[in-house]
């Protein structure tokens, strides 16, 4: 199976997945995700720059009209996959622009501006960096941070602290997925998080991967409807 390339019609939901699991979506269709196995547990994967055209834009779709209730004035996406649909949120907005953070550094950055980041899929150590140039176009604005996934809640913590670095506190943090609920202790709880969708934390049971009940933060996706969340 080739993952995250189409959505599929709902189908009854089992007790219990194998290798992949079906995401519910806010039309009622589902987007196959493989599982990975990180021993006693397994989460939902998501990559957004291997996704098909058809996905990211309903994604972004949907991300756009969760966005639209915080009146945003500036989108910043963060690195690499939160780039994948932040310019086209900005976009959508009406906004002629949007802020990219980015892990290299250029001649003219400033070390005040950068944030040591760690994430479960990247390299311990690196920086993110915020261009000094792009200070102008955050000030003072109400700013909507963006990635494509909040999982342990990591690298929104160092787009929270890059921001701070910049003297800009975001409105929100927008998603596509939340994938379970590991990121709240490390989130401020006055800065609200909204997504497309949520996937659970899942536990091993003799008939496969069983949802553990309560991990997939479904307050978080309000173009959900409560019958689809499970």
């Amino acid at each position: 199976m080739e993952f995250w390339q189409c959505f599929r019609p709902g189908q009854p939901r089992p007790a219990a997945w194998q290798d992949a699991y079906e995401a519910p979506m806010p039309d009622g269709t589902v987007l196959p995700l493989p599982l990975r196995d990180l021993g006693e547990t397994a989460v939902a994967g998501f990559v957004a720059n291997q996704a098909s055209f058809t996905v990211t834009r309903r994604l972004s779709g949907w991300m756009t009209d969760i966005a639209r209730s915080f009146a945003a004035e500036v989108v910043v996406g963060l690195p690499s996959l939160g780039q994948v649909f932040a310019p086209t949120v900005a976009e959508a907005l009406g906004h002629a622009n949007w802020v990219a953070p980015g892990w290299s550094r250029k001649r003219w950055y400033e070390e005040r501006l950068s944030v040591v980041a760690h994430s479960i899929t990247s390299p311990a150590g690196r920086r993110l960096w915020l261009d000094p140039r792009l200070l102008p176009r955050l000030a003072g604005r109400r700013v909507l941070l963006v990635d494509d996934v909040v999982s342990t809640g990591t690298s929104a913590q160092a787009g929270f602290a890059l921001l701070a670095a910049a003297g800009v506190t975001p409105v929100a943090m927008l998603v596509a997925m939340a994938q379970g609920d590991r990121w709240r202790a490390r989130w401020p709880a006055s800065v609200p998080v909204r997504a497309v969708f949520a996937t659970p934390i899942f536990r091993r049971d003799e008939a496969g991967w069983a949802p553990m009940p309560g991990s997939a933060p479904h307050d978080i996706c309000p173009l959900m409807p409560k019958d689809l969340a499970a």
